[in-house]
């Protein structure tokens, strides 16, 4: 992007995003992996996400996540995320995006992408990567649960299976009924070999699971008996405000950053306020990954991962990259039309 004159200015569709992601499974989940490492090592920008709410629509919100990387991708940005729950009566997705992607010499914005995909896909991407490294000291899990199956449950298990993971038993529980039946269509029609099995109740999915994955929308923790995980599951907490603080402070907690996630109402903030400290904290997955965190093997393993706007940067540039490469581009001419820092005089 470096050289003289505003860079160009290109719209990116959620069709384009899609068929740059699409099948890229391994290649994604080392871009987060290397992204990760790269937050760990301090060469980013990520301050905290801020939160645009609405008095007359509480269960709605908009949120920025600006951010900077540094090391090969050289990129800044935001990600503009909106969550309107409602949206699913009326038949469209509750959650819609956009990411801008700011030259790293200029500060100009150079795309716009559509980002529920890149969301999701960083989202599943970082959840395929922790259950690698959280399962490592111990037997690799047969069984998995989904708690709740909407596109971000999808997008997991799409980058699981993309990179590598297969099952004997694939639990579904969702309160929508809809959504459980859409989500077993999906399982069935993309090949799996595993047993695909429906549970009424949460408990009876998690007691079955040894990979146990919270993707709901709940505001507030709704599962506090920590006798359903006394089989010691791995646990990717993705929707963050499931479980009730005791079965964190029972369990080893790992996050992907300790102040981003300690925010919010999350289950991890719930827990620091009901003991007053962070003890309960293991560490980061980087802390894992970099041999700083053993996992142990006899008690629950949580991971709750509030989602760094970084990772949404590298792969909007991995995404931008590739359909620049594919000569798919789409400019906007003269969208920075006022360059110059001083009008011509009269002729």
């Amino acid at each position: 992007m470096t050289g003289t004159g505003a860079p160009p200015f290109a719209v990116i569709s959620g069709a384009q995003v899609r068929d740059a992601l699409r099948g890229r499974e391994r290649q994604i989940t080392e871009l987060v992996e290397d992204t990760y490492r790269l937050h760990g090592a301090g060469d980013s920008v990520n301050p905290p996400s801020y939160f645009l709410r609405f008095p007359d629509r509480p269960s709605a919100r908009i949120i920025a996540l600006p951010a900077s990387i540094g090391g090969k991708l050289r990129v800044d940005g935001l990600k503009w995320i909106s969550s309107f729950p409602e949206n699913v009566a009326a038949g469209i997705p509750r959650a819609s995006a956009v990411l801008i992607l700011n030259d790293h010499d200029t500060g100009y914005p150079f795309a716009c992408l559509e980002s529920s995909i890149i969301s999701a896909t960083r989202t599943a991407a970082s959840a395929a990567v922790a259950a690698d490294w959280l399962t490592r000291s111990r037997p690799r899990p047969s069984r998995v649960g989904f708690l709740g199956v909407g596109l971000i449950a999808r997008y997991i298990h799409t980058f699981l299976a993309g990179t590598g993971w297969s099952f004997d038993e694939i639990g579904v529980h969702d309160l929508s009924a809809d959504s459980a039946a859409g989500f077993r269509g999906y399982l069935e029609g993309s090949g799996t070999t595993g047993r695909v099995t429906m549970y009424e109740r949460p408990e009876q999915l998690i007691r079955s699971s040894d990979l146990v994955v919270f993707a709901t929308i709940a505001g507030e923790p709704h599962v506090s008996d920590l006798s359903w995980f006394g089989h010691n599951p791995v646990v990717l907490h993705v929707s963050l405000r499931d479980l009730a603080p005791e079965i964190l402070l029972a369990s080893t907690n790992l996050v992907d950053d300790v102040e981003h996630c300690l925010k919010a109402s999350t289950s991890p903030h719930l827990a620091e306020q009901l003991t007053g400290n962070r003890d309960f904290l293991a560490g980061t997955l980087d802390d894992v990954m970099a041999g700083r965190v053993t996992v142990p093997a006899g008690r629950p393993v949580v991971f709750s991962p509030f989602g760094l706007g970084v990772l949404d940067l590298a792969v909007g540039k991995y995404v931008y990259d590739e359909v620049t490469r594919a000569g798919e581009l789409h400019v906007i001419d003269d969208f920075f039309h006022e360059l110059r820092r001083h009008a011509p005089g009269p002729a």
